[in-house]
């Protein structure tokens, strides 16, 4: 599938393979790790006997869709009071969530553990998934207990730094913050847990090297698998017969995310606006989404006096944001710090070249055979780049048809059957690993 993905043994996949699959943040109602996490669990379980473990919290979203082997672990009524105070504070400084939300998942862990690990020990299942949360900020005590069992964790990812170009949006974006990731190693069990487990899926290759680097996991112990994927309908839904949407005289340029300063958007619009001036009269841009920068960049947008070359529509669902991806040709998100970056797997899918900057997630899925990757050297740099990326698109046409017809390819590359495919084999491989000992001795 990827081409650093998990080197597995192509075995065949049978359902009496038994999992125990831990995700604590489980919803298919929920964008973002819940969604990522439910459509793991959706494809893993049509492949194998799946007994999924899951917070309370996701039970009506779940039965909803008609899963009955789910154990929900309950949440006392002092972490439900708990979770009521922090929120409201969550939603305004993000980076305090992974801190503050640790108590309610320390409650989850330990319930778990005390749940399974009579079972685990007495060979109930054949292994042991954890699949979220996905930081790799998190002990797993039920590890303990995996001695005869297999235990895969991941994928895990984050921990991706501001690129040094840009300190001033890291204090916008209270990254001093993140200083407390660094106390991780003190919870009782992260470290355990990493030193323990037979296998890590790593979500970025950042994350794979400072996991490697930190708590020293030799290289067969560790493997880079990307967390997010596509849907088998959206590919389908996206499908179209002529990949050049664009006509010689308008070429419509798509940036879909939150409006938040590291996201970029703000680079988007000066590069747009240095546009040569018969390059900028054949541009139209449209931002998807909100948030708290879209009275800064509509002020900006009045400055460089881009006029109706930009419009902000504002959020939108995700069905509603199929059709902006039909209807563009270029798919810009210059974010200079990004884990997953869903979106970009949906523009490609959608058939669109991506122009993103190289720190994270994004800078992987794209390569110079289906879009331009952006080194974060300056904001001056991005700026520049994006303006003479767009500018190469705008010139010449044939260009984005072979961009555009990679970026599908490479899109189906994480159809979510292909991943739980992959994620299965290593089942069996880790299983098969574990028993070679015990048939030599």
């Amino acid at each position: 599938m990827m081409q650093t993905q998990t080197n597995v043994h192509l075995q065949p996949v049978g359902s009496s393979l038994k999992v125990l699959l831990i995700i604590e943040q489980c919803n298919p109602e929920w964008p973002s790790v819940p969604l990522v996490g439910y459509n793991f669990f959706r494809e893993i379980d049509k492949r194998a006997n799946v007994t999924l473990v899951t917070h309370e919290r996701n039970r009506n979203a779940i039965a909803a869709k008609g899963h009955t082997n789910v154990i929900y672990m309950p949440e006392s009524e002092l972490i439900r009071g708990y979770y009521r105070l922090f929120a409201p504070l969550v939603s305004k400084v993000w980076q305090l969530y992974h801190t503050l939300n640790y108590p309610i998942y320390a409650e989850f862990n330990n319930n778990v553990y005390n749940a399974f690990k009579d079972k685990v020990q007495a060979g109930a299942y054949d292994i042991v998934h954890v699949l979220t949360p996905m930081m790799p900020r998190y002990p797993v005590k039920l590890v303990r207990a995996c001695k005869e069992v297999p235990f895969l964790l991941g994928p895990v990812n984050g921990g991706v730094s501001f690129p040094k170009g840009f300190q001033d949006v890291a204090r916008r974006e209270f990254s001093y913050l993140n200083a407390i990731r660094h106390l991780v190693r003190l919870i009782p069990g992260y470290v355990e847990t990493y030193k323990r487990a037979d296998h890590i899926l790593a979500g970025s290759t950042f994350t794979m090297n400072m996991i490697q680097e930190q708590l020293h996991v030799p290289d067969e112990r560790i493997s880079l698998f990307y967390e997010n994927g596509i849907d088998a309908a959206f590919l389908e839904t996206t499908a179209v017969d002529d990949l050049s949407r664009a006509s010689d005289n308008c070429i419509e340029l798509l940036f879909v995310g939150r409006l938040v300063p590291y996201k970029g958007a703000d680079m988007l619009l000066d590069a747009i606006s240095q546009l040569p001036p018969e390059i900028q009269q054949r541009v139209h841009l449209t931002i998807v989404g909100d948030g708290v920068e879209r009275q800064n960049l509509q002020q900006q947008q009045q400055q460089l006096q881009l006029g109706d070359r930009v419009t902000f529509v504002g959020w939108v669902a995700q069905q509603e944001t199929l059709n902006y991806y039909r209807r563009a040709d270029i798919f810009c998100f210059p974010s200079v710090r990004e884990f997953g970056g869903a979106v970009v797997l949906e523009a490609m899918a959608c058939g669109l070249p991506c122009i993103v900057v190289n720190n994270g997630g994004i800078g992987e899925y794209v390569t110079p055979e289906n879009g331009f990757s952006i080194e974060p050297i300056s904001r001056q740099y991005v700026v520049n780049r994006l303006q003479q990326h767009i500018t190469d698109l705008v010139l010449d046409q044939d260009l984005r048809k072979r961009l555009s017809i990679q970026a599908r390819l490479r899109a189906q590359e994480f159809e979510w059957g292909n991943k739980a495919e992959q994620i299965v084999r290593e089942y069996h491989r880790l299983i098969e690993k574990k028993l070679t000992p015990r048939a030599i001795q």
